[in-house]
C-alpha cells in the first residue's frame, strides 16, 4: 500500500549516461567476469576500476591530471586507477545502496537493469539475462551485429512498462506498444500515421494504455492548430492537464519539450522499427518492418501487467521472444540501392560541405553532440559512415559512392555495413575502390579494421578488369601498429591502404580536386 502511496503520475524519462545501445553493451561487458560473484563493495571498486580503465566512466579528477590518456589509446596503469579512485569522492546516494562508489554503480546499471539485461543486490549474486547475454554476444561481433542488437532492443521495448517495480510511478502502459497502436489509428482514421515530433510529450505524460483516446486527442489538437503549428508552450500547457498538475517546478517545460523527446526518439528508433520523415519533423512506422510491427500490434498490447517484484520483472524482460529474431524485413518488391542512393545526394546537396565536415569533426571526441535534427539520431558508428559517403559524393562530383549500410524506409542509415563487405565502395572511371572508417582507436584498428581492409581490396582486384585499386581507412586516431601495417602490406603484397585520421581527411578534402591526389604524402 506505501508503494502506491508513494507513487505519482510522471514524465516518461531515460536515464541519458546510457544514450546508445553500444554503451549498455559495453557496461554489461564489464559486468560479464563478475557473473554470479555476491554483489559487494569490494566487487562494486573492481567494476569501478574496469570502468575507469576502459574508459567507460570518467570522474572529473581523471580529466584534469591524465588528459592525455583520455584522449589517447592509452590505457590507465593499475596505480594511476587506484589515484583516480582516491581522488574522486562521490557525494551520490541510491535506494538500497550505500554513499559513495555503491550509488555510482547503481546509476550507471539501473537502466540496463530496468531493461531486463542484468541484475543485482547487495550480497546477492549478479545475473546477466539471456537478453543481455545476446546483446553483449552481438556487441562482440566484428563488425558488431547491428540486426541482432535492433531485435535485443526491440524485444526489450516491447515488454517495456512505465509502472514496472524499478520505478514508483502511476502511469501504466507500455510505450513503443501504445505508439504503434496510436500511430495504426491515425493511419486507419486519416490515412497517415505519421506522429510529429512536438506531439511526442503526449506520449511521455500518457496516464494510461487507451491508444484510442490519446489518437483522439492528438487529432483535436491537430484541428484546433492545423499545419502543426505548436509552439512549447502550448504544447506544455496540454501536457500538464494531462498529468492533472499545475506544478512548472516539478514538470519543467525544458524536461518535457526538450531532452525527453530526444531521448524518447532515440529509445523507440534503436529498435529498428521507426523512421524518420519530414527532415526529423515525423517519426512513423519503417514499412521495411512491417511484420514485426504487426506482430508486436497483435501480441503485444499496451496495457501494463503487474508485478509483485522487482525479480518477476526482470525474468520477464530478460527472456527472449524468438519469434522477433526469425521475422524478415519486407523489402523484396523495394529497390533500396536506388532508395539509397537518391537519399545520399538529397544530403549532398542540401547540406553545405562545411556542416558535413562540422558533423565529421564531432566524431573524434567523445563528448561532441550533434544537433543536428536527422543526425543526432544515427548511432556514431553507422553516422560515420553516412558522413563520410555524403562528404566524397560533395567533393569528387565525377565519383560514384556506393555506402552498404542498411537503411530504413526513407533512405537512412539504420545499421551500418556488415562484415562481410567493405562501408563503401567508390568508382572512377579508371579504378574500384574501397573506404572503411571505425570509431576504434587501439590496437584492435589491425585485426578489426585493416586485416579486413586488405582482404575486401585483393577480392575487388580479383573481380575487375580495371588496373589500379586502393583503400582508404579513416579513424578519428591511427594507431602506430596501424601505420606499420599499411606499409607491410604494401611491400609484401603491394595494396596500396592510405591512413587517415578524421581531421587530417577533411583537410585533404579541401585541397584535392581528384580521390586519387588523396594518396599523395
Amino acid at each position: 500500500m506505501s508503494k502506491i502511496k508513494d507513487s505519482q503520475f510522471k514524465i516518461l524519462s531515460f536515464s541519458t549516461t546510457m544514450r546508445n545501445p553500444s554503451r549498455i553493451a559495453d557496461f554489461l561487458k564489464i559486468l560479464l567476469p563478475y557473473e554470479n560473484h555476491l554483489l559487494t563493495h569490494e566487487i562494486i571498486m573492481q567494476i569501478i576500476a574496469d570502468l575507469i580503465k576502459n574508459k567507460l566512466y570518467i570522474p572529473i579528477y581523471a580529466t584534469k591530471y591524465y588528459k592525455e590518456i583520455i584522449e589517447s589509446y592509452e590505457t590507465f596503469t593499475e596505480s594511476q586507477i587506484q589515484e583516480i579512485l582516491d581522488n574522486s569522492p562521490q557525494n551520490h546516494k541510491e535506494a538500497g545502496f550505500n554513499k559513495g562508489w555503491d550509488s555510482r554503480f547503481d546509476t550507471y546499471y539501473k537502466l540496463p537493469m530496468e531493461f531486463g539485461f542484468c541484475f543485482y543486490e547487495m550480497n546477492k549474486p549478479i545475473i546477466i539475462s539471456n537478453t543481455g547475454h545476446l546483446l553483449i554476444d552481438a556487441n562482440n561481433e566484428v563488425p558488431t551485429n547491428e540486426v541482432k542488437i535492433s531485435n535485443v532492443f526491440l524485444n526489450c521495448m516491447m515488454k517495456y512498462q512505465t509502472n514496472n517495480p524499478f520505478r514508483k510511478i502511476l502511469n501504466a502502459n507500455k510505450p513503443l506498444p501504445l505508439l504503434l497502436n496510436v500511430m495504426n489509428h491515425l493511419k486507419t482514421i486519416q490515412g497517415d500515421s505519421k506522429i510529429h515530433t512536438s506531439e511526442i510529450p503526449f506520449f511521455l505524460c500518457w496516464l494510461d494504455s487507451n491508444s484510442h483516446k490519446l489518437t483522439r486527442k492528438i487529432i483535436a489538437f491537430r484541428e484546433k492548430y492545423p499545419n502543426f503549428q505548436y509552439s512549447n508552450e502550448i504544447i506544455y500547457e496540454e501536457c500538464l492537464k494531462i498529468l492533472n498538475s499545475t506544478n512548472t517546478i516539478r514538470f519543467k517545460i525544458s524536461q518535457i519539450c526538450g531532452e525527453a523527446i530526444d531521448e524518447y526518439i532515440r529509445k523507440m528508433r534503436i529498435t529498428g522499427i521507426i523512421s524518420l520523415r519530414g527532415n526529423g519533423r515525423f517519426i512513423d512506422f519503417n514499412t521495411f518492418e512491417m511484420p514485426k510491427i504487426e506482430y508486436i500490434l497483435e501480441y503485444y498490447l499496451p496495457n501494463s501487467r503487474i508485478f509483485d517484484t522487482k525479480e518477476s520483472y526482470f525474468n520477464f524482460m530478460g527472456q527472449i521472444d524468438s519469434h522477433i529474431l526469425e521475422i524478415q524485413e519486407n523489402i523484396a518488391s523495394i529497390d533500396t540501392n536506388h532508395l539509397k542512393l537518391q537519399t545520399l545526394e538529397y544530403f549532398a546537396k542540401t547540406y553545405s560541405k562545411d556542416s558535413i565536415y562540422k558533423e565529421l569533426s564531432m566524431l573524434t571526441s567523445k563528448k561532441s553532440q550533434s544537433k543536428d535534427e536527422i543526425f543526432k539520431f544515427i548511432p556514431e558508428p553507422t553516422r560515420f559512415e553516412f558522413l563520410t559517403s555524403i562528404a566524397l559524393k560533395q567533393n569528387f562530383k565525377n565519383l560514384k559512392v556506393l555506402p552498404n549500410y542498411s537503411i530504413d524506409d526513407e533512405g537512412l542509415p539504420k545499421c551500418h555495413a556488415g562484415g562481410n563487405q567493405p562501408d563503401i565502395i567508390f568508382i572512377t572511371k579508371d579504378s574500384q575502390n574501397i573506404v572503411e572508417v571505425s570509431l576504434i582507436c587501439g590496437k584492435a584498428q589491425v585485426n578489426n579494421e585493416l586485416l579486413p581492409i586488405a582482404r575486401h581490396l585483393k577480392e575487388i582486384i580479383k573481380q575487375s578488369n580495371q588496373t589500379y585499386h586502393f583503400a582508404l581507412f579513416i579513424a578519428p586516431k591511427i594507431f602506430e601498429d596501424s601505420k606499420r601495417y599499411v606499409k607491410f602490406i604494401k611491400f609484401d603484397e603491394n595494396l596500396e591502404i592510405k591512413n587517415f585520421e578524421i581531421l587530417e581527411f577533411i583537410e585533404k578534402l579541401q585541397d584535392k580536386e581528384d580521390i586519387i591526389n588523396l594518396l599523395e604524402e
